[in-house]
């Protein structure tokens, strides 16, 4: 006891020895001084939570690499179309190269999640995680470059469209319209994204691909009860006799689960860390019945690639390999860049702020969040690095809810998580063998933090509560962030519009009765279209050219500030320089 007193204790003073210099300043850990300091903050906490982001993403190395190698990469299948096998389902010299484009694929996810996570605490002192996106990557590999190339476009035209989408996007975030967008979606929608999020991630977390396997998809009805293994499902069901019989299910829910639910309920710290790895040390042993690595050909692989333990695999086949002559596939081409785009951009802006509303970094004046413009930029250019390095599109994870229920607040999260997957690009073998019923039931356990915002959701006005239910419902039902958001988005402005033209056309005598407990909104956000430091320049030029000697703007423009961003003067507003935000003025009627 008096050795953990004394552990304690260092800590204590390490945490507030690390605070008060210049790290805990540029993150603003609590007791740096800084005015928006978040409270609660600590660096060793911060340190933790990475930890738990980085155990709840770490599927994503061996998930993403699995999923692409499938499109066959750089492979060239050598046999006819027309012959018996046109895709080179048996071809031993095609899957020996497929196996390697794994491999391949394996070091760049882990290089690419590496450097994009710490990019974005560093910058954007956000405790949220980057990688190649699911769904993302199965778009990828399925619908435009098909199953071993079998689709309309090939590996590196459609790694070409992500490089120029990377470029766009991040033009988007330098002039303010991904920020713009961020900001003008309804609140409603806003706070129904969190909890459609939570939903989606208890999907994920149920399923067989990252979860215990206690849900499957069904023929009688959309979804059905599983929990039986892997390999006594029949058609993709698990017959009525080997339901809730998966050893791999109940492990995760005890020991995942259970465990880790009452160890937070106790408050013990690294609660969902011990939770992965306890479950994980349990199924790596062969002959247990819960084990990650049977006896099957698959189970050999996996575990002969497990005992290297440290192994470095230089990228050979998918590295610098877009392809720039895209006539032959301009129409497709197009199409790929297109719908690359829009599902990237609703799907990273709307984690991203369901990511910082659950860290409770939205500012409630501009409904923006802290470090926006960087996290934009960041993400953007690691999505062209990332198509260099041979990867589908990088966005914002979900299991960054992980670290944040860990306690993560600030940007160190993101940069410890950062630093363990630069360290998974040489001990891939272990990060790569975590079991996925080893993450599921973590899943879930965020999930239903992260639906509590359903509380707060205006559920009186029905112009409100239904966009933002279908919201909620789409997420998980469809399977994406970006469709329940899309839905959502279009339901709010045909009911919301339609009701506008109803009330003009009839000169404002036929409204809905309850009209006045709608929540306001407008498309003239707090800060405008315009990025955060488009205003900083604007404003500095006009102090500097209309009172350069009292280094003060004039009080026509609303505010009277300084250039140096202090008041100007007795009950005026001022402009505050972290953020970026005109506070003290008063709300224009919307």
């Amino acid at each position: 006891m008096a050795k953990m007193a004394a552990v304690r204790t260092w800590m204590d003073r390490a945490n507030r020895n690390i605070a008060t210099s210049a790290v805990g300043r540029w993150f603003k850990l609590d007791g740096c001084g800084h005015p928006k300091e978040r409270k609660g903050s600590y660096f060793f906490t911060e340190m933790r939570a990475g930890l738990a982001t980085f155990f709840a993403m770490a599927y994503i190395i061996a998930v993403n690499a699995s999923i692409v190698a499938d499109s066959g990469g750089t492979c060239v299948c050598p046999n006819s179309q027309s012959g018996p096998d046109p895709w080179c389902n048996t071809n031993e010299d095609y899957l020996l190269c497929k196996a390697e484009i794994k491999k391949d694929l394996i070091t760049a996810t882990a290089a690419i999640s590496a450097l994009g996570t710490f990019a974005m605490g560093l910058f954007s002192n956000l405790p949220v995680g980057i990688a190649p996106g699911m769904g993302l990557n199965a778009y990828f590999t399925y619908s435009v470059v098909g199953r071993h190339g079998s689709g309309p476009v090939s590996y590196e035209v459609a790694l070409t469209a992500i490089f120029i989408e990377g470029f766009i996007f991040f033009g988007l975030a330098l002039f303010g319209l991904r920020q713009w967008l961020a900001r003008s979606i309804p609140r409603c929608i806003k706070l129904a994204t969190s909890v459609g999020i939570g939903l989606f991630l208890t999907m994920i977390g149920l399923t067989y691909s990252e979860g215990i396997g206690l849900i499957v998809g069904g023929r009688a009805t959309p979804l059905e009860l599983a929990g039986c293994r892997e390999e006594l499902k029949v058609d993709g069901l698990c017959p009525s006799s080997t339901k809730m019989r998966s050893p791999m299910m109940w492990i995760g829910i005890f020991c995942g689960g259970i465990f880790t639910a009452m160890l937070m309920m106790y408050r013990v710290k690294g609660a969902i860390i011990a939770g992965i790895i306890l479950v994980s040390v349990i199924s790596w042993p062969r002959t247990t019945p819960v084990t990650y690595f049977p006896y099957t050909p698959l189970g050999d692989s996996n575990f002969d690639f497990f005992k290297k333990v440290v192994d470095f695999h230089q990228i050979k086949k998918v590295l610098n390999v877009q392809h720039w002559n895209i006539g032959d596939t301009g129409g497709q081409f197009g199409l790929a860049l297109i719908t690359f785009l829009y599902v990237d951009i609703l799907d990273t802006t709307g984690t991203l702020f369901s990511m910082a509303r659950y860290a409770n970094l939205v500012d409630p004046v501009t409904q923006d969040f802290e470090g926006s413009t960087a996290a934009y930029m960041v993400d953007s250019l690691t999505i062209v690095i990332g198509s260099v390095l041979g990867t589908p599109p990088v966005t914002a994870f979900v299991e960054s809810g992980a670290g944040i229920g860990e306690g993560g607040k600030t940007g160190l999260t993101a940069m410890s998580t950062g630093i363990c997957f630069f360290v998974s690009i040489f001990f891939a073998p272990i990060f790569a063998s975590i079991p996925p019923w080893a993450t599921g039931c973590v899943l879930v356990l965020v999930g239903s933090m992260m639906v509590q915002a359903v509380t707060e959701i205006n559920w009186a006005y029905l112009g409100d509560s239904l966009p933002a239910f279908l919201t909620i419902a789409m997420m998980p039902f469809a399977y994406s962030i970006a469709d329940g958001l899309i839905a959502g988005i279009c339901v709010y402005i045909l009911i919301n519009t339609l009701v506008w033209l109803i009330e003009k056309a009839s000169g404002g005598r036929i409204v809905p009765p309850n009209k006045d407990l709608k929540e306001p909104w407008t498309w003239r956000t707090e800060g405008g279209i315009m990025p955060p430091w488009v205003g900083r320049l604007a404003k500095g030029k006009k102090a500097f050219w209309r009172h350069p000697a009292s280094n003060s703007a004039s009080e026509d423009e609303g505010v009277v500030e300084k250039i140096d961003g202090t008041p100007a003067g007795p009950d005026k507003g001022f402009f505050d320089k972290a953020t970026s935000v005109e506070t003290s003025r008063p709300e224009k009627a919307t």
